[in-house]
């Protein structure tokens, strides 16, 4: 059995680009060690045309997302961002998450050590899953609590009894996906306004949910 030393890590890599970027992405990805991803359509939101967070001045983006060890993550993010050039106006935004349990990844079977003690990361995502047209909803109640844009996804399926998986959750095909990066100390009001707006807490109107954000590149 293997230690806990020879366990490694998975995190999840997100990559938001405008259309057509997702598949370069993925190609360099793949030689700096990432087995693979996952490219999902999202149209992005304009808050404020002077506004650069997200990057989210073309409507049309690409979502890309990988599995990959942490090591393998970190290093593919850094050489990202310097061809793609992330911490330039307009040229996307990465990030990673952690992973609780990772199976099927090249064969990887990964289980989190949640007695590791990490650093407090600054930002997190806020995720809201509503009924399709709500979206902009959702948009609207975080602007109003300092939110400066988001990325909202179409769940697709193949019929109206079935089902899409995002995340390897199963979501409905009349449902939309709101993805939105916030520092840590904005998180929780901008979380309260959709929850009143949308009223989340009442059954059926949606679920919300937040992730820690990790190595950011593209936020300004």
């Amino acid at each position: 059995m293997n230690s806990l030393e020879d366990v490694k890590v998975y995190d999840l890599i997100y990559v938001i680009v405008n259309q057509g970027i997702g598949t370069k992405v993925l190609r360099q990805a793949k030689k700096y060690g990432v087995s693979g991803g996952t490219i999902i359509l999202g149209k992005g939101t304009i808050i404020n045309p002077f506004l650069n967070f997200l990057s989210l001045y073309d409507e049309k983006k690409e979502v890309v997302l990988m599995v990959a060890n942490r090591e393998v993550a970190e290093n593919t993010l850094d050489k990202l961002n310097k061809q793609f050039k992330f911490d330039k106006p307009h040229h996307g935004i990465a990030f990673t998450t952690s992973t609780v349990e990772v199976i099927g990844s090249r064969s990887s079977i990964f289980k989190e050590d949640k007695s590791q003690v990490v650093d407090q990361p600054l930002y997190q995502i806020i995720v809201t899953i509503v009924d399709r047209g709500k979206a902009d909803d959702v948009v609207e109640a975080a602007k109003s609590a300092g939110s400066r844009g988001g990325t909202i996804i179409n769940a697709r399926g193949s019929g109206v009894n079935e089902t899409t998986k995002v995340f390897d959750m199963e979501i409905d095909p009349e449902k939309e996906m709101v993805i939105i990066l916030a520092k840590n100390d904005a998180t929780e009001s901008i979380m309260s306004s959709i929850r009143e707006k949308l009223e989340i807490n009442k059954p059926g109107n949606g679920i919300i949910y937040t992730q820690d954000a990790m190595n950011v590149y593209g936020v300004y």
